[in-house]
């Protein structure tokens, strides 16, 4: 039985989820949405210029719309948790008294007995007051505090490597076989995304790939779709 000074270190998955978030969000938007126009394009023209064109603009429109997305909707959410610190600042300097009951009482919530609840809120108030209540009234802590530039950059670099890949493809295949190569190819990198991120969060590595093959072969046979028609009508 481990001594009480023994230390076992552990990894928890959850430390990853910032910016495991915005990572696979980023990749599997590149991904998806740039294939998804190429595949249209190129089934509506069979001009590679044409394609191209619409690749790289897609490329560019959508890594700089993913991270001032991400950065307004972090820092919206760094807002209010900064809001929140500073009323419960407030809260500790006029009414200690009231906030330490609070804090005993949710220990109590979660198990601990009256008097065992009342000492461990007067030892963690006692060492950072603020931090206690952060952590176990606010529900903010280290691991999933917002922080919004992390995510703009990470879901810009994330949706550029995804754009590049399908565009990749369609710049080397020939012109007239670049709908099934992008359609094929954005499938086969939406599966190791998904295998990637399930490796990474700990999910269930099937229902991940499934997941994202499944909405990314969906949006490319629409817009091939919607290319072959306006193709056609145009012809």
């Amino acid at each position: 039985m481990p001594g009480r000074g023994t230390f076992h270190p552990e990894v928890h998955l959850v430390h990853r989820i910032g910016w495991l978030r915005a990572a696979v969000l980023g990749a599997n938007d590149g991904i998806v949405s740039t294939a998804s126009l190429i595949v249209g394009v190129a089934a509506a023209t069979p001009d590679r210029y044409t394609v191209m064109i619409a690749g790289v603009s897609a490329l560019l429109a959508g890594a700089l719309s993913m991270a001032a997305g991400e950065y307004v909707s972090v820092s919206s959410q760094a807002d209010t948790e900064h809001a929140d610190l500073e009323r419960e600042k407030r809260e500790l300097r006029d009414a200690p008294e009231y906030e330490h009951a609070e804090l005993s009482h949710i220990y109590e919530a979660r198990g601990l007995e009256p008097e065992l609840a009342d000492k461990v809120a007067t030892q963690l108030m006692a060492k950072d007051a603020l931090h206690a209540h952060a952590r176990d009234e606010l529900g903010i802590n280290d691991t999933t505090v917002a922080r919004p530039v992390q995510a703009a950059l990470t879901s810009a670099a994330t949706f550029t490597i995804g754009a590049a890949a399908p565009l990749l493809v369609a710049l080397l295949v020939p012109v007239s076989v670049i709908v099934p190569a992008v359609f094929v190819a954005a499938l086969l990198y939406l599966g190791i995304l998904g295998a990637v991120g399930a490796k990474t969060g700990g999910a269930p590595l099937p229902r991940a790939v499934l997941r994202v093959t499944f909405w990314g072969a969906l949006a490319m046979l629409v817009t091939a779709g919607i290319g072959s028609l306006f193709g056609t009508a145009g012809a």
